[in-house]
């Protein structure tokens, strides 16, 4: 049984000596995975000063038929803007977030190896941990189609599968998802509290001009892969998957 206290001092140890490494490796997840910010087109429309316009309808229709190109023109440009974001976050953003939580996760066995950002990158293997991670995205976003509450349950149900690609890239995508399942079984309000343990440091962080919230991300991510570890080792020792099947050479 694990507690919260337990996994957060072992992050704490696992941070030292090697903080600025994580804090990088933070800062470039928050860059492929996180949220984007909203794009504001804006534009300002100088009406005539005598006022005329609210008196002849006429002359609102037009400059409305005029203004239709741009309104096209900055569709458009959204459109393409937001699946940039999107085929981005696809093709580079899921490697490299894989990439992270093995460098976490090697992390808590003293191997600090910023190379292991990059391990996706190899041909069957990115391949395959594309094709799983956009399952995983998938699955997410219909669960949350249906109902919000779900969707967010499904979060945490799958929350797991980077962690596996970061062990076996090569792991099903089926599997992937039924591994994470069975690693969260029970858990997932543990983990939500978790989450929530958290917000005192945030509020912190944001009260630093929103900077100081920067310098908290390599703690929850080193809290999270040690949750890993935990839920790893459960899943190893009720039969849930083997360590043959998740490559570790050595339980860390």
């Amino acid at each position: 049984m694990w507690t919260r206290e337990q996994i957060k001092t072992r992050a704490k140890s696992v941070l030292r000596g090697s903080y600025w490494k994580a804090f990088l490796v933070s800062i470039i997840l928050g860059i492929v995975g996180g949220g984007t910010g909203g794009f504001n087109f804006r534009w300002n429309i100088n009406s005539n000063d005598s006022g005329y316009g609210r008196y002849v309808p006429q002359s609102i229709m037009d400059n409305t038929r005029h203004m239709i190109p741009y309104i096209i023109s900055i569709a458009t440009i959204a459109i393409i803007i937001t699946l940039l974001i999107f085929l981005f976050r696809i093709f580079l953003g899921y490697a490299i977030e894989v990439g992270g939580k093995r460098y976490f996760v090697r992390a808590a066995g003293k191997d600090v190896d910023l190379n292991n950002i990059g391990y996706s990158f190899n041909g069957e293997r990115y391949k395959n941990i594309i094709k799983v991670m956009l399952y995983r995205g998938v699955l997410i976003i219909l669960w949350t189609l249906l109902l919000v509450i779900p969707g967010i349950i499904k979060s945490y149900a799958y929350n797991m599968v980077p962690y596996i690609l970061a062990d076996n890239p090569q792991i099903g995508y089926k599997r992937a998802i039924e591994i994470s399942n069975g690693m969260t079984d029970g858990e997932k309000f543990n983990m939500f509290i978790l989450d929530l343990s958290f917000i005192g440091w945030y509020i912190l962080g944001a009260l630093a001009l929103g900077i100081g919230v920067l310098f908290v991300n390599p703690y929850v991510h080193a809290t999270q892969a040690e949750l890993y570890l935990v839920f790893r080792q459960k899943a190893i020792d009720s039969g849930i998957c083997s360590a043959e099947e998740l490559m570790i050479d050595r339980l860390i």
